[in-house]
């Protein structure tokens, strides 16, 4: 009996020592599997964070050049803006729910309201609400040659069209004159039509909560329309007289008609151009190549100036360029000096991109430094953000 029992205390013994060895054996592997995964975890951590780092150095960092932007859509895009800023408004100095300080209410009701985080103006009531920019004279686009940009957003069972009227509402000779909705307006939206011609945008897409960069421009007789990398309407012989601007369409409180980045500009051909390249020290002063805000990340409806500056250079083995970036005096002096030359940069690494020999062009910023306009004023400042190309 008792040596029954020695053997059972035994057994116990080496069951609980048994147990107590598999649960530190257990505890040992979770520990080095915990190890394990906090190792793998910080390298995981680390390489993500360096992915986000180049991330980062490609597409948001002000200063980098290293790639150029994706702007293979606008390729064949061929829209040059006039070459002197008569208005430029991006509402960023108005008050939401005011009505916009540089313009004037002819009809309907809008205001500025803030969306998607940026000030924008919308056209709430009204068939037709119509608007215009306060100017000086009454007929600033009396001249053949001038351009009109601004941003559009369309959405689902929203107006989506916006009429532009090329004569002052408050004239009643210059609507005579110019010929009415007929001969001398514009209208824009999913078709855009003008002096009974008419395109449509090419994608389906065009209603689906997206902004579009509309750009018209009139040289001559002949008058174009593009939406966003699309020339959408050749009108060959306009057939009206044109006098100013005046924005007009169906206002609605749930669904306004939303503008932003409005920009009037006048003059500029492909002729003038290439008459001043024939210039020794000649110098090419361009407002179409634009960038994000304080970055120098290039817009893609920049495409058309530097398409035709590509032109240019493929023309003429013998040109060669140095790019000069300018700002306008908003901000400090040392870091506009640092941006224009970032700018200028980015110019050249998009028209190497294109095929260029880097020897044929050079780069360099000057901040604010070379005004050509008074920066009291918003085309003032629109004036003195541009990208020169001067012959060396």
């Amino acid at each position: 009996m008792r040596q029954i029992l020695l053997i059972t205390i035994a057994m116990l013994f080496l069951g609980v020592v048994t147990t107590r060895a598999q649960f530190d054996d257990l505890i040992n592997k979770a520990k080095d599997k915990a190890i394990e995964d906090a190792e793998k975890k910080d390298k995981d951590k680390k390489a993500n964070d360096e992915k986000k780092q180049e991330n980062n150095n490609d597409s948001t960092a002000p200063g980098n050049t290293n790639q150029p932007p994706n702007t293979k859509a606008y390729q064949n895009y061929d829209f040059v803006p006039g070459d002197r800023i008569i208005f430029e408004d991006n509402f960023s100095g108005d008050q939401s729910g005011e009505f916009p300080s540089h313009w004037d209410l002819i009809s309907g009701q809008a205001q500025v309201t803030t969306f998607q985080g940026e000030k924008i103006f919308a056209l709430t009531e009204g068939n037709y609400v119509s608007v215009v920019p306060l100017m000086k004279t009454d007929n600033y686009l009396a001249s053949d040659t001038f351009s009109v940009e601004f941003d559009f957003y369309t959405q689902p069972g929203a107006y989506n069209q916006v009429g532009l009227r090329l004569w002052n509402p408050k004239n009643s000779q210059q609507e005579q004159d110019a010929g009415g909705d007929d001969n001398s307006a514009v209208f824009v939206g999913n078709s855009c039509s003008s002096n009974g011609l008419s395109g449509s945008y090419p994608e389906e897409t065009f209603n689906n909560n997206k902004w579009h960069h509309v750009a018209v421009a009139r040289k001559g007789n002949q008058l174009k329309v593009y939406e966003d990398q699309y020339r959408i309407l050749n009108v060959p012989v306009f057939k009206g007289k044109t006098y100013a601007l005046n924005f007009v369409g169906i206002g609605d409180q749930e669904k306004p008609i939303m503008l932003k980045n409005i920009r009037i500009a006048q003059g500029g051909s492909f002729n003038d151009t290439k008459r001043i390249l024939s210039e020794p020290k000649s110098r090419i002063i361009t407002h179409g190549i634009l960038f994000d805000i304080d970055k120098a990340t290039i817009k893609p409806q920049s495409m058309g100036t530097i398409n035709e500056i590509f032109q240019f250079l493929k023309d003429d083995p013998s040109l060669k360029f140095e790019i000069d970036g300018h700002t306008d005096n908003t901000g400090e002096t040392q870091h506009n000096l640092q941006l224009s030359q970032q700018r200028a940069d980015a110019v050249k690494v998009q028209l190497i991109s294109m095929g260029i020999d880097p020897l044929r062009l050079t780069s360099k910023g000057f901040g604010d430094s070379k005004p050509i306009a008074d920066n009291s004023s918003p085309e003032g400042k629109a004036n003195n953000r541009r990208v020169e190309f001067v012959k060396f």
